[in-house]
């Protein structure tokens, strides 16, 4: 008997590290899940504490909701909060999910009918009788989606409680995927503040969906070919009196095209620079290289992808990329963040900048 129970602590040790580790050891277990969902007794001990540690493993950054679908159906609901990086691995994971009688799986918070629904926050209600919205247009920028929410019951004293209502009424509204990758810039602000022509919460969606539509149409298909692009090197004094250095593509940062790779990359690889006034010493500067060059590689312009340039200063290598898509970025980074744990910490940050106006320090005015 004892030899049985230590087969089967192995097996319960047994790291997850994959996403068939993963629904492999679900599948042992989802019978109690399901029961604890449909019964809701237990279910923190029974599901919740359970399931919360394995996600982790697998990969930081997942969350998730449950709940019963139908009477005889629960539904897993793998979020990763709007968390633009990690939305690819959420996909992944539900999209290889084996089919379990009873139970359905979805990546990333659904867009639900909020019509008739309330939801209560604070001591505030946040529903389409108290939300209207406005687009403001930028005629530099005609692309941005720049939209003010205005609540009846926003004030200066409680900005932050109908600020976090709001994001939850959006985020529900949309869809964790719509609302974390169609607005550009959102304000929230109180009635007086208010222009006199406010659109009703409700037609929010369809508004958003014209303007991705048109957005797409104008910029389906274009690409940049770097090849034959010019480039600067810049030398700058930090206030701490260290050097920084910079290479970026002029040609790129005087695109008219910008808006067509609306997704940064920002990738960040800290390095020893104590011994040479916060730059590389040679054999860090060739390792930095390397792993520019194989991100490069990966990260073509023809597929969408525009290297912007890097800058290197106290101990960091800062290197941008302009991309038409962000889940290829996050998967290749999250890839090379692991392979090079032991030699540089490297973390990466990818949000929306249509008109890249992060790099407009690297343009003389």
């Amino acid at each position: 008997m004892s030899f049985f129970k230590n087969i089967l602590n192995k097996q319960k040790q047994t790291p997850i590290v994959s996403y068939e580790d993963f629904w492999r050891w679900f599948l042992i277990h989802e019978k109690t899940f399901f029961k604890a969902t449909k019964e809701h007794n237990n279910i923190e001990s029974d599901f919740l504490d359970k399931l919360s540690p394995k996600l982790n493993e697998l990969k930081e950054g997942f969350y998730f909701l449950v709940g019963m679908d139908s009477e005889n159906v629960a539904e897993l609901v793998i979020t990763v909060d709007g968390t633009i990086e990690n939305i690819i691995f959420a996909e992944e994971l539900i999209n290889s999910a084996p089919k379990i009688e009873g139970w359905k799986f979805t990546a990333l918070k659904p867009e639900i009918d909020i019509t008739n629904v309330s939801i209560s926050m604070a001591g505030y209600s946040f529903n389409c009788g108290n939300m209207s919205f406005y687009a403001t247009d930028h005629h530099d920028c005609p692309d941005l989606i720049d939209i003010t929410v205005v609540h009846k019951d926003a004030t200066e004293e409680n900005e932050s409680e109908i600020a976090k209502g709001v994001h939850i009424f959006l985020d529900n509204y949309l869809g964790e995927l719509n609302y974390a990758t169609t607005i550009d810039n959102l304000q929230i602000i109180s009635p007086p503040d208010a222009p006199g022509n406010l659109i009703p919460i409700e037609k929010l969606k369809n508004f958003l969906i014209w303007r991705e539509k048109e957005f797409i149409e104008k910029y389906e298909g274009i690409r940049h070919n770097t090849e034959s692009d010019s480039y600067a090197g810049l030398e700058a004094e930090l206030e701490s009196g260290k050097p920084m250095l910079a290479v970026v593509n002029t040609d790129l940062l005087n695109w008219d095209g910008k808006a067509s790779h609306p997704w940064i990359l920002h990738i960040e690889i800290q390095y020893n620079g104590e011994e040479s006034r916060g730059l590389p010493d040679e054999k860090d500067y060739k390792t930095l290289d390397d792993i520019e060059d194989g991100i490069i590689q990966e990260l073509k312009d023809s597929e969408g992808y525009l290297n912007i340039g890097r800058e290197t200063a106290d101990g960091v290598r800062d290197i941008y990329f302009a991309c038409r898509d962000f889940r290829k970025p996050s998967k290749l980074l999250y890839q090379i963040q692991n392979e090079y744990a032991d030699i540089f910490p490297l973390t990466y940050y990818i949000y929306k900048d249509k008109y890249w106006q992060s790099f407009n320090r690297f343009i003389s005015s």
